[in-house]
């Protein structure tokens, strides 16, 4: 599912008023009727009172639309009017009109104006401000929207939280909507899934108000919203006749005295996930661990207690390295002469991606189409401090041109960038935030380039798989019981669960 910039949600609007021979007042209808099926279907004619903040913009129209559905079916509403501006938008006005033709009139709030009463078993409705918002609101506002937060009622925002800033970082999270729930429009927003932005936002669900669909297939898109309906067509089927030798040989360099049960769940993911071999390079001190662990894997050592030497590595389709690796002398040295030989496929994680963000030149010996995964530490030491999420998408999308390579951004949504393009991941839940299940997925994605699909589809179904595997652990054991051994075990399930389970409405 593409996600579009608020620029782009204005040309769709447009073009399907243009397109469809439609009103803005129309479509601003669809999106009210839309709203109110909701809101009716969940509310069910509940006995409580519902505040409505409605703007003076066409976020504002919805709102006020939406009020007066509420009042034709006998809701106790409250309307308020947020008088920010002495513009207003044509369609709040034609909406502002029919719902003072059935004697509601809205209360006009000013800068001026006491802040109205609202208990803690209210509703409320936020339409103030819409994806057009680029600027902090006034002090006023922002002692409404605290105001409105600190009534402790359940907060429904109309397609983004007021305050918010749909495409670029937002500068005053004291005067952001903390919204219970969003229902947002057509297409989901960006900022829903950023580190910064999203903690605002506890569920959201999409309303179809009809946008032109050719007109949306054909725009392209910054970012991309990843769901089973995105991955499946990336799945790539087994042959019948087929052998262990079809499906790749994966090389896992890492492990440290101490750390070898990071290359041991990197190794065993990768083989989970159906590499057809799976090949281990650790040192002397982890030959017995994982020999006695994983009987499928080979094993090659080196060194005493750090990795001191790799061999000839031609013979494999993939190497997966740096999980547990350390970042000794030795090592780095040995990881150095390593990359300027190589030429075959990597995906670096953990120590390997410290070791690159030591040495800048190293950073040119990377082979073209390399998946680097770094959690949040890692990537600024690879490349630089950000000031917020937007610039952080900035910077590794330079890094990812600059080198040609795939960058993976885990967290809550994790978004793997490449070139100037994000896949932002549906899956996953708070139980990955345990010790390893980053070496878990860079074996996952390890075992899909083994197999033959190409780093960009192995990133992104492999992020998909791995956080798909901890909703189905989650949901027998709980977010804390979750361990990385445990995303192994449920990856079989996963998989299956692609092809047997329709996917549920999108909702958070």
């Amino acid at each position: 599912m593409k996600i579009f910039t608020g620029e782009q949600i204005y040309l769709a609007d447009k073009f399907t008023i243009e397109n469809q021979q439609i009103s803005s007042d129309e479509l601003m209808e669809r999106a009210a009727s839309q709203l109110f099926q909701w809101l009716d279907a969940n509310l069910k004619g509940a006995n409580l009172k519902i505040h409505l903040f409605c703007g003076i913009g066409n976020n504002g129209g919805d709102g006020i639309a939406l009020a007066r559905y509420l009042l034709e079916h006998n809701y106790d509403i409250a309307v308020y009017v947020v008088n920010y501006s002495e513009k207003r938008s044509k369609d709040f006005l034609i909406n502002l009109d029919r719902l003072k033709e059935r004697k509601c009139w809205p209360v006009v709030l000013n800068s001026d104006s006491v802040l109205p009463e609202i208990s803690p078993n209210d509703f409320i409705v936020d339409a103030i401000f819409g994806i057009g918002l680029n600027r902090n609101p006034d002090v006023w506002v922002k002692n409404l929207i605290t105001h409105i937060n600190s009534s402790k009622a359940y907060i429904l925002a109309v397609d983004i939280p007021s305050g918010m800033f749909a495409d670029k970082a937002t500068e005053d999270f004291s005067a952001v909507i903390k919204a219970n729930y969003v229902l947002s429009f057509q297409l989901p927003k960006l900022v829903f899934f950023l580190p910064e932005t999203g903690p605002f936002i506890t569920q959201w669900q999409l309303l179809d108000i009809g946008l032109d669909q050719g007109f949306i297939q054909h725009q392209e898109t910054d970012f991309e919203l990843i769901s089973k309906y995105e991955v499946l067509p990336m799945y790539r089927p087994r042959n019948k006749f087929s052998h262990k030798g079809d499906y790749g040989h994966a090389l896992v360099i890492g492990g440290s005295y101490g750390k070898i049960g990071a290359v041991q769940l990197g190794a065993k993911a990768c083989l989970k996930i159906g590499a057809g071999l799976v090949t281990a390079l650790v040192p002397n001190c982890g030959y017995l661990p994982l020999q006695s662990a994983l009987p499928e894997v080979m094993v090659r050592t080196s060194g005493e207690e750090q990795l001191i030497a790799i061999e000839e590595t031609s013979l494999f389709t993939v190497i997966v390295a740096g999980m547990g690796l350390g970042t000794h002398d030795k090592t780095k040295k040995t990881f150095k002469a390593f990359l300027k030989n190589n030429k075959r496929p990597l995906v670096l994680d953990a120590d390997a991606i410290n070791i690159l963000a030591s040495e800048n030149e190293l950073q040119d010996l990377i082979t073209p189409g390399t998946v680097l995964t770094p959690h949040p530490g890692e990537l600024k030491r690879l490349i630089g401090n950000w000031k917020d999420d937007f610039e952080k998408l900035a910077l590794a999308k330079e890094f990812s041109k600059k080198h040609d390579v795939i960058v993976v951004l885990k967290g809550a949504h994790t978004i793997t960038i490449y070139q100037d393009k994000g896949f932002v991941n549906t899956t996953g839940n708070p139980g990955l935030a345990t010790a390893g299940s980053g070496d878990v997925l860079a074996g996952i994605i390890g075992g899909l380039i083994a197999q033959g699909y190409n780093p960009l589809n192995a990133s992104i179904f492999g992020v998909f798989l791995h956080g798909f595997a901890a909703d189905i652990a989650a949901s027998k054991m709980g977010y804390e019981a979750v361990i990385a051994s445990t995303l192994i075990e449920h990856l079989p399930e996963a998989f299956m669960k692609l092809f047997t389970e329709p996917e549920q409405p999108r909702e958070e």
